[in-house]
């Protein structure tokens, strides 16, 4: 897997998936810090997401986008929507993916929602079965995406034409 440059690609508006306030309780009274989850793309296919976790809002939303800028990866598609069906695990978290035909927008919750507008994708169909710890679903969801195949390169891995991976 290449890694690829931030830098190079015409990255959209970071899209803020949630934003979590965590309470250290002390002697002295409570702390609050922030962890937030971000998920930044181009739209045509490069998508990653990022954890950051500061005192306040803003710290952790920038630390998250820093995060999702170096864990950026590509994800093949197609006419809008992915090449086949799938379904990605993390956890006890489940999310399977399905293409859809045009005209049928982004059927998803809002985590998963996030990552297929940042990744270009705008047909798809989803579902997500098991635990709704929106972590693990957009975790669950990024293995989904990590691990779909184009045909041209199943036809590169078995030597044979793209014709006879569909037959």
């Amino acid at each position: 897997m290449a890694i690829i440059n931030p830098a190079e690609l015409d990255l959209k508006e970071e899209e803020v998936i949630r934003i979590n306030r965590v309470a250290k309780v002390t002697s002295r009274g409570k702390r609050f810090r922030f962890s937030a989850l971000v998920v930044v793309g181009d739209g045509k296919g490069h998508v990653g997401i990022g954890l950051g976790k500061a005192n306040e809002v803003m710290g952790s939303i920038s630390k998250a986008k820093d995060n999702a800028k170096r864990n950026i990866f590509k994800a093949p598609i197609i006419n809008n929507t992915i090449p086949h069906k799938i379904t990605g695990k993390h956890g006890a978290s489940r999310v399977m993916l399905k293409p859809a035909s045009p005209g049928t927008g982004i059927i998803a919750g809002s985590a998963v929602r996030a990552i297929m507008e940042q990744v270009g994708v705008n047909n798809i169909l989803s579902k997500r079965y098991g635990s709704n710890n929106i972590l693990n679903v957009v975790r669950a969801t990024v293995n989904a995406l990590e691990n779909l195949q184009d045909a041209v390169t199943i036809a590169n891995k078995r030597g044979i034409t793209i014709k006879e991976v569909f037959s």
